[in-house]
């Protein structure tokens, strides 16, 4: 099965927020930010091998502008 390239980007951009959203404390953190950029690299080849665009823009890390949820009490 074959993605078009709307859901390629699509992907990208999910990958892409995701990355941007991690904090990294401890070993566990870091391997999921080593396995969603080698993801995000993977969807970049497969839009690059259908002709689509190439373009990777790197997100910022951490929760800036995010609220945490509210502690109960």
């Amino acid at each position: 099965m074959a993605l078009s390239g709307k859901s390629l980007e699509a992907l990208v951009d999910l990958v892409e927020i995701k990355l941007s959203c991690v904090e990294i404390f401890d070993r566990e953190d870091a391997r999921e930010v080593k396995v969603l950029e080698r993801c995000r690299d993977e969807l970049v080849a497969l839009r690059r091998a259908g002709g689509g665009p190439a373009k990777v823009v790197e997100m910022p890390r951490g929760r800036a502008g995010v609220k945490a949820p509210a502690q109960a009490v």
